[in-house]
């Protein structure tokens, strides 16, 4: 049960106009755009906050506010957007420009994750470079994928950079690529979490080059061979493991073996045994599991960048890489607002009060402040007949 503060100041900490002036001076301090037609880039924004705070569409977002341009209109300023290695620079600009204390020279756990968005239909010329494949989900192999990088920190957690991933970038070049990131802010990595999709031979090799220090889950294989063959015993353990592949050669490295028990989840009985990689990270066995689970955390920022990611079905692939980095702004602004506004300084450190904002808050914040300058339309007129 959440527990409330039994009295509260006279003065507001933060406003619904407040939150939208911060989130506007963000995205007009990075983002550039010539508009035309008697609107501004401000009227754009507004416009766009109150889609991605509704998770709602362009054209419905117009249908329902008054005074604004239509959805076609958005959607033709929008469609100038066309160099994508720009917009991306500015959009991590906009991210890492408002995040909390002590992240820029600091020394943190980073996780780096892929996020893949289905694609359905046919592939044009300019979507082929960035139409990923990977496995069956949702009725599809093809996907739009953007790799973000995140710092792991108590009260701080937010995105420092995402990329669209190119359709025939290897893994590497994205982890280096996403890494490049944390130089402008001088961020070092204490430990780097990545998913069990990085499994490969090229990244194990090139982390250990770097002398980097990782923790990732490995990949069972082989019927009797391979990692399968690391499944024994009642016990978690540690051993070294050669992995082998025929493109790209083989590497030796620290294999850990974590033996765990169902005990009837989900309907399963018996061991469950679980391989995790490692390079420079000395965790207990038994507290390996608790350790990854510290990664969550991005997976969390999915999850939440999906209750205000702007919906559309635009096959544009510089379209979605702004709606997609809008949500993951907004979670950083409210991150940020967390930090600045709703918190208080005391004795053992900042207090955050969590439960006065939450991002869903937030978010109705910036809808409320928005349809206060662009009214909502509240009655539907047919044609006249004359």
């Amino acid at each position: 049960m959440t527990i409330y503060p039994s009295s509260l100041s006279p003065a507001p900490a933060l406003t619904d106009e407040a939150t939208l002036e911060v989130a506007l001076d963000c995205l007009l301090e990075h983002l550039s755009l010539d508009m035309q037609g008697g609107y501004t880039l401000q009227d754009l924004f507004e416009i766009l906050l109150r889609a991605a705070s509704r998770s709602d569409s362009i054209e419905h977002t117009t249908q329902r506010l008054e005074g604004v341009p239509s959805g076609n209109s958005i959607r033709y300023h929008l469609d100038k957007l066309d160099d994508i290695t720009t917009l991306e620079s500015q959009l991590n600009a906009a991210l890492q420009s408002r995040i909390p204390p002590k992240i820029r020279k600091g020394k943190h756990r980073i996780a780096i994750d892929l996020h893949l968005i289905p694609y359905y239909g046919s592939v044009n010329v300019a979507t082929e470079p960035y139409i990923y494949r990977s496995q069956a989900k949702a009725g599809t192999t093809s996907f739009f994928a953007y790799a973000t990088v995140y710092v792991i920190c108590r009260n701080k957690r937010v995105t420092l950079g995402i990329h669209a991933v190119h359709r025939h970038e290897t893994l590497v070049a994205t982890i280096t690529y996403l890494l490049a990131m944390l130089t402008p802010l001088r961020v070092r990595v204490k430990r780097l979490y990545l998913d069990r999709g990085f499994y490969s031979v090229p990244v194990i090799r090139w982390l250990k080059a770097l002398n980097i220090p990782f923790l990732m889950p490995a990949v069972i294989r082989g019927k009797r061979g391979g990692t399968r063959q690391l499944l024994i015993g009642r016990k978690s353990y540690a051993t070294r493991y050669t992995l082998n592949s025929p493109q790209y050669g083989s590497v030796t490295c620290q294999m850990r073996v974590i033996c765990s028990y169902y005990k009837g989840f989900k309907g399963k009985h018996g061991i469950q045994y679980t391989l995790y990689v490692l390079h420079r990270v000395r965790v207990a066995l038994e507290q390996m599991h608790q350790h990854y689970k510290d990664r969550f955390g991005i997976e969390t920022s999915y999850r939440m960048k999906n209750g205000c990611r702007i919906r559309t079905t635009s096959k544009n692939p510089v379209t979605r890489l702004l709606f997609v980095a809008l949500a993951f702004i907004l979670v950083n602004l409210w991150v940020y607002l967390l930090w600045f506004f709703v918190s208080r300084t005391q004795r053992g450190g900042r207090v955050v009060y969590r439960e006065l904002f939450s991002l869903k808050t937030m978010l109705e914040f910036l809808s409320q402040a928005v349809e206060r300058h662009f009214p909502v339309i509240t009655a539907i007129y047919l044609p006249s007949l004359e």
